[in-house]
């Protein structure tokens, strides 16, 4: 609950912040001048990218829930067997023997939309969230039938 507060506060003050910046980029173009008019375009370019940028990474975030609230319904969320520090950290041999668990399950069903939830957790584990976020693509994509890109 603390994770989905946080970005509903992050995306809010996103979208505060794109609509200053909109309504700046306004004010250049009304000023009417060759140079005012091409600061207020560039301007106005920034908060279109930023609203398609956290519009792909809400739907990214609500589809990876889904999976997630599906794979729970079915019992199949990975189980939190990693090893922390005294200071509450996971272990990285912990993460690293997880990880090599996850990858092998991966590997016997490729086509498996389950296996690459549970891998995209064993990436995020680990701290690599690019891989996480590659594997949890991957496992939304199978999900929902679409072709996958191979590596």
């Amino acid at each position: 609950m603390r994770a989905k507060l946080s970005y509903a506060i992050t995306a809010a003050v996103l979208v505060f912040y794109f609509v200053l910046v909109g309504s700046r980029g306004v004010m250049l173009i009304q000023s009417g001048t060759l140079v005012t008019v091409t600061f207020g375009v560039a301007v106005l370019i920034l908060p279109v990218i930023g609203v398609w940028f956290l519009w792909k990474n809400t739907q990214f975030v609500r589809r990876a829930n889904a999976l997630a609230a599906e794979l729970d319904a079915e019992g199949g969320l990975p189980v939190d067997e990693l090893q922390r520090t005294p200071g509450g950290r996971i272990d990285r041999d912990s993460a690293d023997e997880v990880f090599a668990k996850r990858k092998a399950e991966t590997e016997a069903a490729p086509d498996d939309w389950r296996s690459w939830f549970r891998l995209a957790v064993a990436y995020h584990d680990a701290r690599d969230t690019p891989r996480a976020r590659k594997a949890m693509q991957r496992a939304i994509a199978l999900h929902d039938g679409r072709p996958v890109q191979q590596p």
